[in-house]
């Protein structure tokens, strides 16, 4: 699977499972763009990996919860590198509470980026691909999308939209060879989970037929594979990396 000639955006892609995916990307020939907002010494961190191992990739710093910043990127973007080719809408965030007890700002916060952010993107990315008529799409959902969680009802609701909004997407791209899929996570060794106590990751990993959490390169290979020629013929559809936590459709 090759992608040389293309160019890629991960947003989120300064650490963890975005980290992955962008070094795995690069590993296949794609040009990486590195999207963060904050943590500048992590996305130069990957930076530094994929240049390090003779890849091509490039910071591009903005705020995908911005729609004004997103267009502003994207045009950063398409000048220096003509079109992105393949957009992995990575970003996500987390404000955890009971519902009860929930501030309305931590569900637009959430919502703002985990889906709002996906569909800017999105929207600002398209042009491009429709132009060149080919593109990948990749929503990055979660499993709790699917089981729901509580304490998660932001997260796990902004999770669920991402993938109604992959469906509608892939039926108005499709004419344009444009692709649009999601990759569900389950429970990934991140920093996320790593703040987990043991007994809660005891009880975690019992509810996993495989009996283990998986690795952010476990994602990035569900990527690469959705982001590849390979992948042409599959579109609207999810793709589960959880270790067989939940295995609907």
């Amino acid at each position: 699977m090759t992608l040389t000639g293309k160019t890629a955006l991960v947003t989120g892609g300064g650490r963890g499972i975005g980290q992955q995916v962008c070094l795995r990307l690069a590993r296949m020939g794609a040009v990486v763009g590195i999207n963060y907002v904050r943590n500048s010494s992590a996305a130069e961190d990957t930076l530094n990996r994929i240049r390090g191992e003779g890849g091509t990739a490039f910071l591009a710093p903005f705020d995908v919860a911005d729609p004004a910043a997103v267009e502003s990127g994207m045009k950063d973007i398409a000048a220096a590198h003509e079109a992105v080719d393949i957009l992995v809408n990575n970003a996500g965030i987390t404000r955890d509470g009971l519902m009860a007890r929930m501030k309305t700002s931590d569900w637009d916060q959430v919502m703002d980026t985990n889906l709002k952010g996906a569909f800017t993107c999105s929207k600002a990315a398209m042009k491009g691909m429709m132009k060149k008529r080919w593109g990948r799409i990749i929503n990055m959902t979660s499993v709790i999308g699917f089981l729901g969680n509580a304490g998660q009802v932001n997260y796990a609701a902004a999770k669920a939209g991402l993938v109604g909004m992959t469906r509608a997407m892939a039926r108005e791209l499709a004419g344009r060879s444009i692709t649009v899929n999601c990759v569900a996570p389950g429970y990934i060794v991140t920093d996320m989970t790593s703040s987990l106590t043991e007994d809660i990751r005891e009880a975690i990993r019992a509810q996993i037929p495989l009996g283990t959490l998986g690795q952010p390169e476990d994602v990035a290979a569900a990527v690469a594979f959705l982001a590849s020629p390979d992948s042409g013929y599959i579109t609207g559809q999810t793709l589960h990396v959880n270790g067989g936590m939940y295995m609907g459709s």
